[in-house]
């Protein structure tokens, strides 16, 4: 499923993927580090229940940058459809 991350139209990062769920951008799934600071995973998580939107835990902001191919890490990242 991550391979998706290396092609598809995405958005990385809390600020972005949390804006284009409130405002109602079509996204598909939102993958989310496992080591992020749980508050933050609470939230996205909630908010992307809220609007059906399949959650995807990774082990680690590092490999969700990696796959996302930048060269730090991330902890929030959405697949538009």
């Amino acid at each position: 499923m991550l391979e998706e991350l290396q092609h598809e139209n995405k958005l990385i990062g809390m600020k972005q993927v949390s804006r284009s769920l409130r405002e109602g951008e079509v996204i598909h799934r939102v993958y989310v580090a496992q080591d992020a600071d749980h508050d933050l995973v609470e939230k996205i998580s909630r908010l992307a229940k809220e609007h059906e939107v399949e959650v995807v835990l990774v082990e680690s902001r590092k490999k969700l940058g990696r796959t996302c191919g930048i060269d730090v890490g991330a902890t929030v990242v959405a697949v538009l459809k």
